[in-house]
């Protein structure tokens, strides 16, 4: 009879304390690791890891599965990336709890913020559940390939406690408030990771109305903070303008937040191209609640945020054209043969020439921050491969070399145009970042963007591109390992996972860490409705565990699904 369920052996562990690598053998018992080192005993199941990295599994805290985690057991991309838990409800989106007649308020919220299409929504949510404890009990119904923990979303609460005079940004009255407060205890009671909250004008409905949270009071979140205090459990999640009317008054308001409440924060931080060191003073506010004795952290990314555009995205740099808006709801194939038609590309071209209108066109038309994606995918590209960089070398009208990219390959090209930490055409500020210990790795915002952005391969990039190809400035493997397993852990109360140590929860990658490389994006129709969403594979992942058992081989699934939910925080055994 074997002694174990399963036996790792002799892998180069990591084991998620940053202190280094060295040879061992995991032993795992019954979902948890039972030894680590050299092992006699014998496995029911065994891994030959000699030669390769073994890691605790990824803790993704910022993903947006909330409506695909009631329909599909695998939590794809992310599990193809070596995420074993992951965390959802944030940017203050979700939907729970939900009162019958607002569904599709916040359907058309989710879809506004998180680019998932309001069709796959309205078919793939069965809606058996009002209040956020019913909504993880529907959850904790479905196995899946990964743990998943859910936050209280601001805007759903707001919702169900104020209905419309919610979606017109009124003031919550003292009982509103008072009732906020119960439904946030509750939730925190019933398992919530915490809660979340969004206050920036770019994220609206699909019909551009702003989200529900944007102007709530300060008295509105100090009794949400209040519900969490009531329960003792609890992450407050920020994403903010910090304009009200400075980031300075508004981190004296979390301040005070925190300083009643007593729970841990995080916010999200990137560097916007416009003010490319307004992330250091936002940064410097973090160090300046840790230096009060607050537990607050910034998410950061590793690598540039940014959009994906081509004929199978949601948007071309050509979307806003009258010609383009005429056949944008065609097939990729009917699009495609459209526009190899030169009348039809002269039309387009000479109406790309008007004024642009908005913030998002100038975005979506900045050609020198337009790259070819590629495959494998450059996300540190250089400023002289730009379209635009490309067009003044060639003597042409930048539109057109953007045009013609679009249509080769027919049709599946991406362009990808940075929007976030790449001011400088590198990402000297993600590593910046990222070192600071005010922060945490975050913000790959998986199961979200699906036609837009595809940033789920974040926990990959994160080991390949810093710990092995970045030309200068590599950072050391067992701390990247460290920053994307424990760390994260610990800052949601998850402390039974992160670590490869007796007693902690078993889940693993196993890892070929030289041919570790997120492959190119591809488009996919198979959300509920016909919907599509991107999706971006990895290679390298030997293997996967969660719970002792083995998810994916070679980034293949196996049928397992040991994934559950978590509910609250939780200690190693």
């Amino acid at each position: 009879m074997a002694d174990f369920d399963l036996v790792i052996r002799g892998g180069t562990v990591a084991d998620g304390t940053g202190t280094g690598t060295r040879e061992a053998d995991i032993a795992i018992k019954d979902g948890k690791i039972a030894a680590v080192g050299a092992t006699s005993g014998k496995g029911t199941e065994e891994i030959a890891a000699k030669g390769l990295l073994v890691t605790p599994g990824f803790v993704d805290i910022h993903t947006h599965y909330d409506g695909q985690a009631t329909w599909d057991s695998h939590l794809q991309p992310s599990s193809w990336h070596g995420v074993t838990t992951a965390v959802m409800g944030n940017c203050g989106v979700g939907f729970a709890p939900v009162k019958v007649e607002d569904r599709q308020r916040l359907i058309e919220l989710m879809e506004g913020v998180e680019d998932i299409p309001g069709a796959a929504l309205d078919e793939g949510l069965n809606w058996s559940w009002e209040s956020f404890g019913q909504y993880l009990d529907a959850l904790e119904a479905r196995p899946r390939d990964m743990d998943l923990g859910a936050q209280l979303p601001h805007g759903a609460l707001r919702v169900f406690v104020m209905g419309e005079r919610a979606a017109n940004l009124e003031e919550a009255t003292p009982d509103e408030v008072a009732q906020m407060r119960v439904l946030t205890a509750d939730a925190m009671r019933d398992g919530a990771i915490g809660f979340s909250t969004s206050r920036t004008l770019n994220h609206r409905t699909v019909k551009g109305d702003p989200t529900p949270s944007l102007r709530a009071s300060e008295a509105e979140l100090l009794g949400i903070a209040m519900g969490m205090k009531d329960a003792g459990s609890g992450v407050i999640e920020f994403i903010s303008d910090f304009n009200t009317p400075n980031p300075e008054s508004e981190f004296e308001m979390i301040d005070r937040l925190l300083t009643a409440s007593g729970r841990p924060f995080s916010v999200s931080l990137a560097q916007a191209h416009r003010r490319p060191d307004g992330w250091r003073r936002l940064l410097g506010l973090v160090e300046g609640l840790a230096a009060k004795g607050h537990s607050a952290k910034a998410q950061v990314a590793p690598r540039p945020i940014g959009v994906l555009q081509g004929l199978q995205a949601s948007r071309t740099p050509f979307s806003m054209c009258p010609s383009y808006k005429a056949i944008a709801q065609k097939s990729v194939a009917e699009r495609l043969s459209i526009m190899r038609d030169p009348s039809f590309r002269a039309k387009l071209l000479e109406e790309s020439q008007a004024p642009l209108r908005s913030d998002m066109a100038a975005r979506l038309t900045d050609y020198d921050r337009m790259f070819p994606l590629g495959d494998p995918p450059n996300y540190e590209p250089a400023e002289e491969s730009s379209l635009g960089a490309q067009a003044r070398r060639e003597g042409r009208d930048p539109r057109e070399v953007v045009y013609d990219y679009m249509i080769e390959g027919e049709g599946k090209n991406f362009i990808f145009a940075p929007f976030a930490n790449f001011a400088a055409y590198n990402l000297d500020c993600c590593s910046e970042m990222m070192q600071s210990p005010h922060t945490l790795i975050g913000l790959g915002d998986g199961g979200a963007h699906v036609g837009l952005i595809s940033d789920g391969s974040f926990p990959t990039s994160l080991l390949a591109h810093w710990g092995r190809d970045r030309k200068q400035g590599r950072l050391d493997v067992s701390w990247l390992v460290k920053r994307h397993t424990l760390d994260n852990a610990a800052a949601v109360g998850l402390n039974d996972r992160g670590r490869i140590a007796t007693g902690y929860k078993a889940d693993l990658n196993v890892i070929d860490f030289d041919k570790l490389r997120v492959e190119a994006p591809v488009m996919k129709w198979d959300l509920p409705a016909g919907g599509k969403r991107l999706l971006q594979k990895a290679t390298g992942y030997r293997a996967t565990v969660v719970s002792g058992a083995v998810t994916y081989r070679d980034g293949e699934a196996t049928g397992a699904l040991p994934g559950r939910l978590v509910r609250g925080a939780k200690t190693a055994s």
